[in-house]
């Protein structure tokens, strides 16, 4: 039997196409899938160490929870479809499972989302400006824009600054969403922290 990504096992009782495409659910696992992949860790190594639960290598058992899952056939206000996320239950979590993955709002994934290797020496929504001894807050919000906070004097000031307005946001579009997700992802999303070390 070959598997899927050397790791996934597809043992043909599940469908993998649906109208003469791809199954929602094939592409979900075969994503997970490569995410867990020493070859996907070189071009993205921020996901080293990832792994999935050994239910999760089973495309039939993904398939079934999938079903089973509040927003797993939800969309976004964007008409965008709810991500599997792995992470937000539990911070820097790196395994893929049945007890750690939900679907969120495509909206409030994407707001989570940092680029580390973008970021330089300089807390997280901090940067300094360019001919001035001073630090900009800035945060990315939706559609990818960059909205500006200010200009202070510490990075300490400024990242204050931008963890405030971020935890505000994160809260403002949860509660849009309360009703459309899982208890625990509304939960954690209202009860999210930004920390300097993120």
């Amino acid at each position: 039997m070959s598997l899927v990504y050397g790791i996934g096992v597809n043992n043909k009782d599940r469908p993998i196409r649906e109208d003469g495409k791809q199954a929602k659910e094939y592409k979900l696992w075969c994503r997970m899938l490569e995410r867990c992949s020493s070859n996907f860790w070189i071009k993205r190594p921020t996901y080293i160490g990832t792994t999935c639960s050994d239910n999760f290598k089973s495309y039939s058992y993904f398939y079934d929870w999938c079903q089973e899952q509040k927003g797993f056939n939800s969309k976004d206000d964007d008409g965008k479809s709810f991500h599997l996320d792995k992470d937000i239950l539990i911070k820097g979590n790196k395994l893929y499972s049945e007890y750690t993955c939900v679907f969120i709002p495509a909206r409030l994934n994407t707001l989570l989302l940092k680029v580390d290797s973008k970021r330089g020496e300089f807390p997280i929504g901090v940067a300094l400006q360019s001919g001035t001894n001073r630090f900009r807050a800035y945060c990315q919000i939706e559609g990818g824009k960059i909205k500006h906070l200010g200009l202070f004097n510490t990075t300490q000031e400024a990242f204050n600054v931008y963890k405030e307005f971020k935890e505000n946001t994160v809260q403002e579009i949860a509660n849009k969403y309360k009703d459309a997700v899982d208890k625990r992802v509304y939960e954690a999303f209202v009860n999210y922290k930004v920390e300097i070390t993120d």
